[in-house]
């Protein structure tokens, strides 16, 4: 049997989201475009607009689909586009939102993806950074935490679909 050991509780979190935000607030104003990475980074993009908000901003949201993992704890190395880069970020700034970046692979191919489509300036963010396991070269601009070489399921992510509905992020073993 699967068990989940917990490594951030939800106020945590909630911490470190309200803290994420007010260094976006500071770096990134005017008119930007939100664009979550799904499906991971849908439950922090969520909490995150609500306090940009509260910071006053109010960026537009869009969402990127792209997969390396499937059912498996190890990156296959390859990223996948599921569906098409969003046609509104032409011609204007963007902060890309991930729940997680450890190869580094997903995150530099979506803000690659959107340069292509014309985006002005693309910033990125992550909740967890695994830097030990870095295989291309990236450096997220807003990193909520950094953590060891574990695997993490909940507040979104997920373990073959699995454990996205947890309300803080644990370890999985």
């Amino acid at each position: 049997m699967t068990s989940v050991t917990k490594l951030y509780d939800e106020d945590e979190i909630a911490r470190r989201v309200e803290e994420l935000a007010g260094e976006i607030a500071g770096a990134v104003s005017g008119d930007f475009a939100i664009v979550a990475l799904l499906k991971g980074g849908f439950v922090f993009v969520a909490d995150l607009i609500r306090v940009l908000g509260r910071h006053g901003l109010a960026p537009t949201v869009e969402f990127m689909r792209v997969s390396s993992y499937g059912a498996a704890k190890e990156s296959s190395g390859k990223v996948r586009l599921i569906g098409a880069v969003p046609e509104e970020v032409a011609g204007r700034a963007v902060l890309v939102v991930d729940d997680i970046v450890d190869t580094g692979r997903s995150l530099a191919y979506a803000r690659d993806r959107l340069l292509e489509a014309g985006a002005s300036k693309v910033w990125t963010c992550t909740l967890l950074d695994k830097p030990s396991r870095r295989e291309v070269e990236f450096t997220a601009d807003f990193v909520g935490f950094v953590i060891e070489d574990v695997f993490v399921v909940g507040y979104g992510i997920d373990f073959a679909e699995q454990y996205r509905h947890l309300p803080y992020i644990g370890i999985i073993e």
